[in-house]
């Protein structure tokens, strides 16, 4: 141990001329004898930098010590090898058997440096104790002297109590988490040769390669998002919390805690309890009205107060009393013979007949792709459910293939069509039908009559067989994932025109498939002028014999012949390739404020058999005798693609040079959702507002606005798969999500969250969401799953009944948003011109040259080499 530094007068003295912050060198008489337990030593400024010892600064004459860490040490070794000041006592290091060794500072160069290091652990716990006792001595001489009587006056503190097991400790046990398997070690290894090895980078030609130039551009994911999904932590219930401040005296704040026992009442309580005449009285006066409350199936809040609810109407509490704000659940339909293994694709409400919905059935991905060849083809149908009888299907349309989506016609609602898996376009009739729906919603009885091909009596689900489909060979080649009827008050040419409909009946449809087409359909007689008369007489002759089981022969015409009337493709606009539709929506035009006719008319003639034209008899329009072209009809698209994309084209067609038909190129193309687009709808209020869903979020358009959505919805934790919009509120819509929620937006109160938010609305996956009005206060929204079930939720009055004004609100709010998408896209527009004028005026660089530029890089390394061999002389 090293003795302690003694200061002559000589030296102080000798001291005050020299310079702050020197440090002198003792003579050699004042030398003491160098113990064996310490090496002196000398640290370079840049060793004393890396390990925070600097002289003066972090180690001074009154505190000289410094630890520093074995393994630091042993690093620093090895890093500068040679260099490293350590480097003469490294196996001093490597065999010192604690892990800190202690540093001392030597300012008066006591054993011939200014520092020394501390070789053993023994001559390090003197060296610390002494300075110890040397700082404690000193504190007792600063020690004030305290009297005897503030000793008495002194709280003392409480001695702890001795503790008693009670089992905490097991608790604590059990949430301790002990690893039982070993952990794995991995190894990574390259091959030597690799090392270094050049790269030779070479064109391609784009020709040469099979499927031409391939592009990978980068985007940034919204789906990747770690959710921790358990987590295992151990929490303790306590009392309610309270707040509160007063003029008292602070105290010092420990932590402490209580263990306590539940209290319990001995054997001879419970027994006298149980064996008391008022608990018999009680339970004896009880118990009747518990068993005929519980017989009758009562479900009522005894204790609510009827007085303060008497204003409210019925249709606004729940069977608790109090008013409700959400959804609830009206009905539900599904049928385990129809829907196992299957889910809901479409749904659709009658348009005349009271509380009767159409579902559409598909098979999932994965059971139709662990079908055997040999396996049996299941059917499929579109299944009719009735509110008078929710558990029994009360009509069944049978289909050549999965229905993808069906539509009820708009002037007919008897007629429906439908489209296929496998891209072909089906037409029903349910005219003969209507009366047993009818019957079923007024008796709620079903009618044994069937008209199954097989003609079974058993089954008492009447089966009605499609009236007409499409040739397969002029159909989509992909499965159909949208139909739309085209309004009365219009139809188009095989040009795409848009002329009068002198019907008033709606005769064409529209379909789209990922097969990049969108194909228009006239369900009416065209004109075959190919075929010879007995040809036609002979395919007259064989529908007839087809049609002898009951089917309606409206579209006998049509049946596997009928063929679109003209197609559209989506070619893309900058690249080469089309685009893949899923869902489209175009503007409903009307006609004098004529859309169609209204309820009461369809109810006035659905039993007349002026009501449904006979279709084979009423021929597509003459190209001789072109009827009036109507210029004020918006003939454009908005187009969902399977990518994410927008798409906002035209459907006429044009001529090119040669005198081809053509699709012309879309308009616009926007990238908003990253991936499959299942929405796209326009507002009922608004014909220029469109809403579309997909990926993870919504985005609200304005037709005609051509630079981006106008509303944007942040990224959704779980994907959006169906969005609707209210019927009776302007500012109100509706977002389904995979995980079985739905959000309720209200643009009047917030745009960047929702009002409401149902969740576990449904146990899987929403697939379609329907809006229905059924009178002026009941208003249903019917919610399908991926596992085939249907939920009917009554819509409260807050979501149906408008406020004041409600329309003119939205149409403010809509401009606003318009506004400010602009007035962002002007300042980004600005502040790109700003950017690139101020690079034009910078002036030109110095280093303009190679030459120039390679001088001044070996001036910097010379630089670095002068530096670095000074720093070695120093060493």
């Amino acid at each position: 141990m090293p003795p302690k530094k003694q200061k002559s007068e000589t030296s102080s003295a000798g001291s005050k001329g020299k310079g702050k912050g020197m440090i002198r060198s003792p003579t050699p008489v004042e030398k003491p004898d160098q113990p064996k337990d310490i090496f002196p030593m000398v640290l370079t400024s840049a060793t004393q930098e890396l390990f925070d010892c600097r002289a003066d600064v972090d180690v001074t004459g009154e505190n000289p010590y410094k630890l520093l860490e074995k393994d630091n040490i042993i690093r620093d070794i090895k890093t500068r090898a040679a260099v490293s000041d350590f480097s003469p006592v490294k196996q001093i290091v490597l065999d010192y058997p604690e892990d800190e060794i202690l540093l001392v500072f030597d300012r008066d160069f006591t054993y011939g440096q200014s520092f020394y290091l501390v070789m053993t652990p023994e001559a390090k716990d003197n060296i610390l104790k002494k300075e110890r006792d040397n700082s404690s001595c000193s504190n007792k001489i600063l020690e004030p002297e305290t009297p005897e009587v503030f000793e008495k006056e002194v709280n003392k503190t409480p001695e702890p109590k001795q503790w008693k097991s009670l089992g905490s400790e097991q608790e604590i046990d059990e949430e301790s988490v002990i690893e039982t398997r070993e952990k794995l070690c991995y190894k990574f290894s390259r091959v030597r040769r690799k090392f270094a090895v050049s790269v030779c980078f070479s064109d391609r030609n784009t020709s040469d390669a099979k499927d031409g130039y391939l592009e990978c551009a980068s985007y940034q994911d919204s789906r990747f998002s770690i959710k921790q999904m358990q987590r295992d932590c151990g929490i303790q219930a306590v009392p309610k919390l309270q707040s509160s401040s007063a003029q008292t005296q602070w105290k010092f704040q420990r932590n402490i805690f209580t263990q306590y026992t539940a209290r319990q009442l001995k054997d001879e309580e419970i027994e006298s309890i149980l064996q008391a005449e008022s608990l018999k009285n009680f339970c004896n006066s009880v118990m009747p009205r518990v068993l005929q409350a519980l017989q009758q199936e009562e479900i009522m809040n005894v204790f609510s107060d009827d007085w303060k609810f008497l204003e409210a109407g019925s249709e606004t509490v729940d069977w608790s009393g109090k008013a409700s704000d959400s959804l609830m659940l009206y009905q539900a339909f599904t049928d385990p013979n129809y829907t196992k293994d299957k889910k809901i694709s479409s749904i659709n409400w009658h348009p005349t007949i009271y509380g009767v919905i159409a579902v559409a059935l598909t098979e999932k991905k994965q059971e139709r792709l662990n079908e055997s060849p040999t396996s049996d083809i299941r059917p499929s149908f579109i299944v009719f459910y009735s509110f008078s009888d929710p558990s029994n299907p009360q009509l069944l349309l049978e289909c050549p293939d999965d229905i993808f989506v069906f539509e009820f016609c708009p002037t007919d609602p008897n007629i429906i069509v439908g489209g296929c898996r496998n891209g072909q376009v089906v037409l029903w009739d349910i005219s003969s039908r209507v009366m047993h729906l009818q019957e079923t919603q007024t008796s709620g009885k079903m009618v044994s009559e069937t008209f199954d091909l097989d003609d079974n009596k058993e089954n008492k689900i009447p089966v009605m067989r499609y009236c007409a489909v499409s040739a397969l060979e002029g159909s989509h080649k992909a499965q159909i994932t949208d139909v739309k009827w085209l309004p009365p008050t219009f139809e188009v040419t095989r040009m795409g025109l848009p002329v009068e409909n002198k019907n008033d009946n709606s005769v064409q449809v529209v379909t789209c498939a990922p097969d990049c087409t969108i194909m228009f359909w006239d369900v009416r007689v065209s004109r075959l002028l190919s075929q010879s008369a007995s040809e036609r007489r002979q395919n007259v002759a064989q529908k007839t014999q087809m049609t002898a089981y009951g089917v309606p022969d409206t579209f006998k015409h049509l049946d596997r012949m009928w063929k679109p009337l003209f197609r559209v493709s989506l070619p893309k606009i900058d690249t080469s390739g089309e685009y893949y539709p899923l869902k489209f929506n175009s503007e409903n035009y009307t006609c004098h404020g004529k859309a169609g006719r209204n309820t009461e008319e369809v109810d006035k003639t659905e039993n007349s058999s002026e009501a449904i034209p006979d279709y084979s008899q009423v021929p597509v329009h003459s190209v001789a005798k072109p009827l009036t072209t109507l210029e004020d009809i918006n003939t454009k698209l908005y187009v969902g693609t399977e990518n994410g994309e927008i798409v906002y084209t035209d459907w006429k067609l044009g001529k090119d040079d040669s005198g081809r038909i053509h699709s012309a190129k879309p308009l616009h193309c926007f990238n908003i959702h990253h991936w499959s687009v299942n929405t796209i709808q326009r507002s009922p209020f608004f014909k220029d507002i469109i809403l579309t869903t997909g990926g993870w979020r919504f985005a609200i358009w304005k037709e005609g606005v051509m630079d981006g959505p106008i509303i944007i919805s942040p990224n959704y934790e779980h994907a959006c798969t169906v969005g609707c919009w209210s019927l009776s509120r302007p500012a109100i819509f509706f977002i389904g999500k995979e995980d079985g929620s739905i959000d309720v937006w209200n643009l009047l109160e917030k745009t960047n969250e929702p009002a409401q938010v149902h969740a576990h609305v449904t146990n899987a996956k929403i697939t379609c969401i329907t809006p229905w009005i059924a009178s002026s206060k009941h208003h249903f929204m019917a919610v399908a799953d991926n596992i085939g079930t249907v939920c009917v939720f009554e819509i409260p009055k807050k979501l149906y009944i408008p406020s004041k004004n409600e329309r003119l609100s939205v149409k403010k709010c809509l401009e606003l948003g318009e506004d400010g998408m602009k007035r962002q896209q002007w300042c980004t527009k600005e502040k790109d011109e700003a950017e690139e004028l101020k690079k034009k005026m910078e002036p030109a660089k110095e280093l303009t040259t190679l030459q120039e530029s390679e001088e001044v890089n070996m001036k910097e390394y010379r630089d670095y080499l002068t530096l670095e061999e000074s720093i070695l002389k120093g060493i």
